[in-house]
Protein backbone atom coordinates (compact mmCIF):
# COMPACT_ATOMS: atom_id res chain seq x y z
CA UNK A 1 0.00 0.00 0.00
CA UNK A 2 1.22 3.33 -0.67
CA UNK A 3 0.42 6.92 1.22
CA UNK A 4 0.10 10.19 0.22
CA UNK A 5 -1.01 12.74 3.16
CA UNK A 6 1.93 11.86 6.14
CA UNK A 7 1.67 13.61 8.79
CA UNK A 8 3.60 12.59 12.08
CA UNK A 9 3.06 13.77 15.97
CA UNK A 10 4.99 13.78 18.89
CA UNK A 11 7.87 14.76 21.05
CA UNK A 12 11.27 15.44 20.46
CA UNK A 13 12.19 12.25 18.70
CA UNK A 14 9.55 12.97 15.96
CA UNK A 15 10.57 16.84 15.52
CA UNK A 16 14.38 15.23 15.48
CA UNK A 17 16.57 16.35 17.89
CA UNK A 18 20.24 14.66 17.70
CA UNK A 19 19.99 14.46 13.87
CA UNK A 20 20.93 17.77 13.08
CA UNK A 21 20.51 21.41 14.79
CA UNK A 22 18.43 24.52 15.75
CA UNK A 23 20.50 26.31 13.14
CA UNK A 24 20.62 24.06 10.28
CA UNK A 25 17.51 22.14 11.04
CA UNK A 26 16.33 18.91 12.34
CA UNK A 27 16.03 16.07 9.93
CA UNK A 28 15.31 12.24 12.36
CA UNK A 29 13.31 9.50 11.91
CA UNK A 30 9.86 10.61 10.59
CA UNK A 31 11.34 12.79 7.71
CA UNK A 32 13.85 10.16 6.84
CA UNK A 33 10.36 7.64 6.90
CA UNK A 34 9.00 10.89 4.19
CA UNK A 35 11.60 9.91 2.60
CA UNK A 36 10.85 6.39 2.23
CA UNK A 37 7.48 7.19 1.67
CA UNK A 38 8.16 9.54 -1.31
CA UNK A 39 10.31 6.90 -2.82
CA UNK A 40 6.88 5.07 -3.24
CA UNK A 41 5.09 8.03 -4.30
CA UNK A 42 6.84 11.04 -5.84
CA UNK A 43 3.16 13.21 -4.84
CA UNK A 44 3.14 12.49 -1.01
CA UNK A 45 2.77 15.58 1.11
CA UNK A 46 4.21 15.17 4.34
CA UNK A 47 3.69 17.71 7.87
CA UNK A 48 5.44 16.68 10.92
CA UNK A 49 3.68 18.88 13.98
CA UNK A 50 5.71 17.57 17.15
CA UNK A 51 7.39 19.55 19.32
CA UNK A 52 10.20 18.63 21.92
CA UNK A 53 8.76 18.63 25.36
CA UNK A 54 5.56 17.34 25.04
CA UNK A 55 3.77 14.68 26.99
CA UNK A 56 1.07 12.84 26.03
CA UNK A 57 -1.76 15.13 26.87
CA UNK A 58 -0.19 18.18 25.38
CA UNK A 59 0.35 16.07 22.29
CA UNK A 60 -3.59 14.71 22.56
CA UNK A 61 -4.45 18.32 22.62
CA UNK A 62 -2.05 19.93 20.20
CA UNK A 63 -1.72 18.11 17.80
CA UNK A 64 -4.10 15.26 16.94
CA UNK A 65 -6.81 17.97 16.20
CA UNK A 66 -3.96 19.53 13.41
CA UNK A 67 -3.52 16.02 11.90
CA UNK A 68 -6.92 15.35 11.57
CA UNK A 69 -8.07 18.32 9.98
CA UNK A 70 -4.97 17.24 7.47
CA UNK A 71 -7.28 14.77 6.36
CA UNK A 72 -4.08 12.21 6.53
CA UNK A 73 -3.96 8.62 5.27
CA UNK A 74 -0.77 7.75 7.28
CA UNK A 75 -0.37 9.08 10.75
CA UNK A 76 2.86 8.20 13.13
CA UNK A 77 1.82 8.51 16.92
CA UNK A 78 5.15 8.56 19.77
CA UNK A 79 4.09 10.26 23.05
CA UNK A 80 4.79 8.99 26.33
CA UNK A 81 8.17 9.31 27.17
CA UNK A 82 8.30 12.97 28.56
CA UNK A 83 5.44 11.95 30.91
CA UNK A 84 7.14 8.77 32.24
CA UNK A 85 10.29 10.54 33.23
CA UNK A 86 8.45 12.97 34.97
CA UNK A 87 6.96 12.54 39.02
CA UNK A 88 2.80 10.89 39.34
CA UNK A 89 3.92 8.97 36.12
CA UNK A 90 0.38 6.56 35.82
CA UNK A 91 1.31 4.49 33.15
CA UNK A 92 -3.16 3.61 33.03
CA UNK A 93 -3.41 7.13 31.91
CA UNK A 94 -0.72 8.10 29.66
CA UNK A 95 -1.52 4.88 27.80
CA UNK A 96 -5.18 5.62 27.53
CA UNK A 97 -4.27 8.98 26.24
CA UNK A 98 -2.05 7.33 23.58
CA UNK A 99 -4.83 4.76 23.04
CA UNK A 100 -7.74 7.27 22.87
CA UNK A 101 -5.50 9.18 19.79
CA UNK A 102 -5.44 5.88 18.17
CA UNK A 103 -9.35 5.22 18.31
CA UNK A 104 -10.04 9.12 17.04
CA UNK A 105 -7.26 8.44 14.10
CA UNK A 106 -8.28 4.57 12.79
CA UNK A 107 -11.95 6.12 13.17
CA UNK A 108 -11.08 8.80 10.42
CA UNK A 109 -9.52 5.48 7.82
CA UNK A 110 -6.25 6.92 9.29
CA UNK A 111 -3.21 4.03 9.44
CA UNK A 112 -1.88 4.73 12.41
CA UNK A 113 2.00 3.30 13.53
CA UNK A 114 2.70 3.54 16.85
CA UNK A 115 5.88 2.24 19.11
CA UNK A 116 6.78 0.94 22.57
CA UNK A 117 10.26 2.59 24.01
CA UNK A 118 13.25 0.78 23.88
CA UNK A 119 15.01 -0.17 27.45
CA UNK A 120 16.05 3.14 28.85
CA UNK A 121 18.17 1.30 31.91
CA UNK A 122 20.61 0.00 29.03
CA UNK A 123 21.08 3.37 27.34
CA UNK A 124 21.69 5.51 30.32
CA UNK A 125 22.29 3.29 33.24
CA UNK A 126 21.64 6.07 35.62
CA UNK A 127 17.70 6.01 34.03
CA UNK A 128 17.32 2.31 35.94
CA UNK A 129 15.05 3.49 38.63
CA UNK A 130 12.60 4.62 35.47
CA UNK A 131 12.47 0.91 33.64
CA UNK A 132 9.21 -0.37 35.39
CA UNK A 133 7.20 2.13 34.34
CA UNK A 134 8.73 1.80 30.82
CA UNK A 135 7.50 -1.78 30.89
CA UNK A 136 3.99 -1.99 32.40
CA UNK A 137 3.74 1.35 29.60
CA UNK A 138 4.97 -0.53 26.67
CA UNK A 139 2.75 -3.43 27.91
CA UNK A 140 -0.31 -1.06 27.58
CA UNK A 141 0.56 0.39 24.23
CA UNK A 142 1.12 -2.74 22.91
CA UNK A 143 -2.51 -3.77 23.90
CA UNK A 144 -3.65 -0.15 22.63
CA UNK A 145 -2.03 -1.38 19.26
CA UNK A 146 -3.60 -4.58 18.69
CA UNK A 147 -6.68 -3.30 16.33
CA UNK A 148 -6.95 -3.26 12.92
CA UNK A 149 -5.64 -0.45 11.48
CA UNK A 150 -2.33 -0.14 13.48
CA UNK A 151 0.93 -1.01 13.12
CA UNK A 152 3.23 -1.46 16.06
CA UNK A 153 6.99 -1.08 16.22
CA UNK A 154 7.88 -2.90 19.43
CA UNK A 155 11.67 -1.43 20.09
CA UNK A 156 11.77 -3.41 23.18
CA UNK A 157 13.44 -6.34 22.73
CA UNK A 158 15.47 -4.57 19.61
CA UNK A 159 18.68 -3.42 19.10
CA UNK A 160 17.81 -0.02 19.63
CA UNK A 161 20.02 0.99 22.82
CA UNK A 162 24.21 0.57 21.26
CA UNK A 163 25.45 4.01 22.18
CA UNK A 164 26.04 4.80 18.59
CA UNK A 165 22.50 5.07 17.89
CA UNK A 166 22.19 7.56 20.61
CA UNK A 167 23.35 11.56 20.86
CA UNK A 168 25.75 12.29 23.56
CA UNK A 169 22.30 13.28 25.97
CA UNK A 170 21.71 9.78 25.65
CA UNK A 171 17.33 11.31 25.50
CA UNK A 172 17.66 11.85 21.94
CA UNK A 173 18.69 9.51 18.68
CA UNK A 174 22.01 10.32 16.52
CA UNK A 175 21.79 10.39 13.18
CA UNK A 176 22.85 6.73 12.87
CA UNK A 177 19.78 5.77 15.59
CA UNK A 178 17.30 7.86 13.22
CA UNK A 179 18.31 6.33 10.45
CA UNK A 180 17.48 3.01 11.66
CA UNK A 181 14.29 4.07 13.53
CA UNK A 182 13.43 4.91 10.47
CA UNK A 183 14.27 1.91 7.90
CA UNK A 184 12.64 -0.14 10.94
CA UNK A 185 9.19 2.15 10.26
CA UNK A 186 9.38 1.13 6.50
CA UNK A 187 9.91 -2.32 7.22
CA UNK A 188 7.05 -2.52 9.70
CA UNK A 189 4.88 -0.81 7.11
CA UNK A 190 6.22 -3.25 4.16
CA UNK A 191 7.72 -0.05 2.06
CA UNK A 192 9.12 -0.82 -1.11
CA UNK A 193 12.75 -1.30 -1.39
CA UNK A 194 12.38 -1.78 2.81
CA UNK A 195 13.93 -5.06 4.59
CA UNK A 196 15.10 -6.38 7.52
CA UNK A 197 18.90 -5.00 6.97
CA UNK A 198 18.47 -2.32 9.79
CA UNK A 199 18.25 -5.46 12.05
CA UNK A 200 21.84 -6.69 11.64
CA UNK A 201 24.01 -5.49 15.00
CA UNK A 202 26.53 -3.08 14.99
CA UNK A 203 30.34 -4.17 15.87
CA UNK A 204 30.06 -4.66 19.35
CA UNK A 205 32.41 -1.71 21.07
CA UNK A 206 35.62 -2.72 23.66
CA UNK A 207 33.58 -2.53 27.30
CA UNK A 208 34.96 0.57 29.18
CA UNK A 209 36.92 -0.03 32.43
CA UNK A 210 34.86 1.10 35.65
CA UNK A 211 36.64 4.43 35.87
CA UNK A 212 35.50 5.33 32.81
CA UNK A 213 32.23 4.24 33.26
CA UNK A 214 31.63 6.21 36.19
CA UNK A 215 33.57 9.13 34.77
CA UNK A 216 31.25 9.06 31.74
CA UNK A 217 27.80 8.43 34.17
CA UNK A 218 29.14 11.70 36.63
CA UNK A 219 29.43 13.81 33.37
CA UNK A 220 26.24 13.04 31.99
CA UNK A 221 24.54 13.83 34.83
CA UNK A 222 26.20 16.97 35.16
CA UNK A 223 26.03 18.19 31.46
CA UNK A 224 22.34 16.80 30.44
CA UNK A 225 20.33 15.50 33.21
CA UNK A 226 21.20 18.06 35.50
CA UNK A 227 19.84 20.87 33.33
CA UNK A 228 16.63 19.15 32.74
CA UNK A 229 16.14 18.53 36.89
CA UNK A 230 16.50 22.76 36.89
CA UNK A 231 14.01 23.09 33.88
CA UNK A 232 11.47 21.17 35.86
CA UNK A 233 11.85 23.12 39.18
CA UNK A 234 11.46 25.88 37.33
CA UNK A 235 8.29 24.64 35.62
CA UNK A 236 10.25 25.14 32.01
CA UNK A 237 9.91 22.70 29.51
CA UNK A 238 12.76 22.64 26.45
CA UNK A 239 9.61 23.21 24.30
CA UNK A 240 8.28 26.93 25.40
CA UNK A 241 7.91 29.38 22.40
CA UNK A 242 8.05 26.18 19.60
CA UNK A 243 5.80 25.42 17.12
CA UNK A 244 5.72 22.63 14.73
CA UNK A 245 8.76 22.95 12.34
CA UNK A 246 6.56 21.65 9.62
CA UNK A 247 2.86 22.22 10.19
CA UNK A 248 1.45 21.79 6.51
CA UNK A 249 1.28 19.18 3.96
CA UNK A 250 4.02 19.92 1.45
CA UNK A 251 5.94 17.69 -0.41
CA UNK A 252 9.11 15.82 0.65
CA UNK A 253 12.42 17.11 -0.68
CA UNK A 254 15.16 14.63 -0.65
CA UNK A 255 18.44 15.79 2.24
CA UNK A 256 15.51 15.90 5.24
CA UNK A 257 14.84 19.88 4.22
CA UNK A 258 11.70 21.06 5.94
CA UNK A 259 9.26 23.84 6.71
CA UNK A 260 10.14 25.28 9.71
CA UNK A 261 7.85 26.86 11.80
CA UNK A 262 8.61 29.75 14.31
CA UNK A 263 11.15 28.63 17.19
CA UNK A 264 11.89 30.32 20.51
CA UNK A 265 14.41 30.00 22.89
CA UNK A 266 14.63 26.51 24.96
Amino acid sequence: MTYVRYVAIGDSQTEGLGDGDDVTGHRGWADRLAEHLAAADPDLLYANLAVRGRQAAEIQAEQLPAALALRPDLVTVMAGMNDIIRPGFDAAIVAGIVEDMIVRLTAEGVHVVTMTFPDIARIAPMARPLRPRLIEFNARVRAAAARPGVTLLDTFPLDFTDARMWSADRLHASPAGHTRFAAAVAHALGLPGSDDTWMAPLTPLPAPGAWRAASTELRWLATFAGPWIGRRLRGRSSGDGRTAKRPLLTPVIAGGQSVSGTSGSS
